[in-house]
């Protein structure tokens, strides 16, 4: 099938290079356009782009998708699909166009997790299991019927960097089944359409949500941190200090005794090992950061900056 590709980061890019490398022809990809970053704002492209780049793949990067001359241009192509993973929402004029429509990959098992952040909140909410769908476009963002679900286990230690990686593969493999099951069905394949009273939200994530809530259960601050390592990365203040925390564990050490003076939030330094409070148990700091400086853990941390706690 001819196939054009919309995407941005890498996690788009296995899917866009399983596809490369089949039988299918990528005719097309379409991403973000290139961005200054940094402090030089130096301009850098998307990861979908590189890839593109790399196998002289034929690229579009409109500010606008509802452009007419974009728009125009996509027709002209007369593709069969369009693939999309995780890329901008598009507008019913783009996604109508292929004969055999547009499907998406989402990182969840829909509709649980519908929105822009569904690995951080799986982990966020304690899940021990999610997945990634493949679906296709409507106008409501993730609601379309689904075509494929994989499922994927969530290791008690899994942090969303770790599940992305997980999710990435698992994904790519996922698009590359369904498109063959397409191909195979003439366009129609088997679908599912999503039920609404099991659907749930997964907003996208700010700076303003990633503050720790100490006078939390451990399990409840423990699932907090992994779900948003290493990014955003969740955060304390300590001094009038921004302290980001990657990475802890459970002690299952209490702090509930009858005379407790172990606060929530309280740092303990033990050696060269870093304690924090929560309402019920101690959690152990192994990975962090301080504003203005690298991550780095506990004992490497303590050697400069015992003295903050």
């Amino acid at each position: 099938m001819n196939i054009i590709f919309m995407g941005t980061p890498d996690f788009a890019v296995p899917s866009l290079e399983i596809l490369f490398n089949s039988h299918h022809k990528i005719i097309a990809v379409v991403t973000v356009p290139d961005m200054a970053k940094g402090r030089g704002l130096k301009v850098s492209q998307s990861d979908v782009k590189d890839f593109a780049v790399r196998n002289e793949i034929n690229i579009f990067q409109p500010e606008n998708l509802k452009d007419k001359k974009f728009l125009k241009q996509i027709e002209t192509l007369e593709p069969d699909l369009i693939v999309v993973v995780a890329f901008r929402i598009l507008p019913r004029e783009l996604y109508s166009i292929p004969r055999f429509g547009s499907i998406n990959l989402h990182a969840s098992l829909l509709p649980k997790y519908r929105g822009a952040a569904p690995i951080n909140w799986a982990i966020i909410n304690g899940e021990k299991e999610t997945g990634v769908t493949t679906f296709y476009l409507q106008e409501k963002v993730d609601t379309g019927s689904i075509i494929e679900q994989n499922y994927c286990d969530i290791a008690p230690e899994d942090t969303a960097g770790v599940l992305h990686d997980k999710l990435m593969r698992l994904g790519a493999l996922t698009v590359y089944s369904t498109v063959n099951l397409i191909e195979s069905t003439g366009g129609s394949p088997p679908i599912n359409p999503q039920t609404e009273f099991e659907a749930s939200p997964a907003p996208k994530i700010f700076r303003n949500n990633c503050k720790i809530d100490w006078d939390r259960p451990a399990e409840d601050v423990y699932n907090f941190i992994r779900g948003l390592s290493p990014y955003p990365a969740a955060f304390t203040k300590v001094n009038g200090k921004t302290l980001k925390i990657f990475e802890t564990v459970r002690t299952h050490r209490d702090t509930t005794g009858k005379k407790r003076t172990e606060k929530p939030g309280k740092f303990i330094v033990e050696g060269d090992r870093l304690f924090v409070c929560t309402i019920d148990e101690k959690l152990e700091v192994l990975e962090l950061q301080i504003e203005g400086k690298k991550r780095m853990n506990t004992a490497d941390f303590l050697n400069g900056y015992k003295g903050i706690f």
